[in-house]
């Protein structure tokens, strides 16, 4: 009796205690890791991005499954009966946010036009070269570049302007960019015609134009706001702001975002603008978790922050994510039809 007693007293609900220094160890070890998951598994269910390092945690919360199966392992060989627990509660929630967000619908009235758009961050233009490759094999209507740099751009306008040598004149005679060194050149090509919109004023690139799509009109957006660096978070926050502003003015309309939005669907940021009105393409073809960067890790382990959210005039039919080389992102490439509402 007496050593069943002691073995049951190793099970406790109260602090991660042990009568082993390993085990107290292994336990208050649990309690940290349970710790830091549960602060960002409380800010997502807070809506809330909080602050360093929630968002950042945030772009990775699939797999914060890994350290809460390892709280719950420790849990168990340290007898802790709270820790189980807790552990349990927090691989639900997880389970529970993992699941995609938003609601998919398809639209209504007539198929009017089928496009292609594809989106592709060339890391301060030095996989421009490959983007060219891929435009060539791909051969989207939209192109979306985030990162083009004055090199870049006349790269794109030697390979796909007017006059060009290459044999692809007139390919994308139309285009809309804001140029910029480093991170904060951006362009828009385009193989129908462009009228020049208003784009939204960031400290990165962030162009605006109308399509002609065969007679129908579509607004179209770059998406490219700061990361959420430790030091960058409000601005972050602020041109995501405005991207969901953007989104709530457009939505009644054919209306495209697309680019590297510095941003997952685990971020309430994020999330606002498809609340505006608005669907993630890969949400509606099934690949909401398909990693598009850091590209050195993707797939296996990563986060979905590439995007080309439409309205509702829109269904997604196919997505993929290609590997270019020479850039930490995926590109990201749909295809779309638009209906005409009835």
């Amino acid at each position: 009796m007496r050593g069943a007693t002691a073995e049951a007293d190793e099970w406790t609900d109260d602090a991660p205690v042990s009568r082993h220094g390993g085990g107290r160890a292994g336990a208050w070890f649990a309690a940290l890791l349970l710790a830091g998951v549960s602060t960002v598994v409380g800010c997502r269910i807070a809506d809330t991005d909080g602050v360093t390092p929630v968002p950042q945690l945030l772009a990775f919360l699939p797999w914060l499954l890994a350290p809460t199966a390892v709280a719950l392992l420790f849990a168990a060989f340290t007898r802790w009966r709270l820790g189980l627990v807790w552990s349990l509660a927090v691989l639900a929630a997880l389970a529970w946010y993992i699941e995609p967000y938003g609601k998919t619908s398809q639209p209504k009235g007539a198929p009017v036009a089928e496009l292609r758009v594809l989106t592709s961050n060339v890391e301060f233009g030095q996989a421009t070269d490959e983007l060219i490759d891929a435009i060539r094999d791909q051969r989207p209507d939209l192109v979306f570049v985030q990162e083009c740099e004055y090199g870049c751009e006349e790269k794109l306008e030697q390979a796909f302007g007017k006059g060009n040598s290459k044999g692809d004149k007139g390919s994308y005679p139309y285009r809309q960019a804001v140029e910029g060194a480093g991170s904060d050149g951006s362009v828009i090509l385009s193989r129908h015609p462009l009228k020049p919109a208003a784009g939204i004023p960031a400290t990165m690139g962030m162009p605006g134009a109308t399509a002609d799509m065969n007679g129908h009109e579509i607004r179209l957006q770059l998406a490219h706001p700061m990361p959420p660096l430790p030091t960058e978070l409000s601005t972050w926050r602020e041109e995501l702001s405005d991207l969901r502003d953007y989104a709530a003015t457009n939505r009644t309309r054919p209306t495209l975002l697309a680019g590297d939005f510095n941003a997952s669907q685990d971020h309430a940021a994020f999330r606002r603008i498809l609340d505006a009105g608005f669907a993630d393409a890969a949400r509606l073809t099934g690949d909401a978790r398909t990693p598009s960067w850091p590209a050195r890790t993707a797939p296996p382990l990563g986060a979905q922050i590439d995007h080309v959210l439409v309205s509702r005039d829109f269904a997604a039919n196919r997505a993929r994510f290609l590997d270019l080389g020479n850039t930490d992102h995926r590109t990201l490439v749909v295809d779309l039809t638009l209906f005409k509402s009835p």
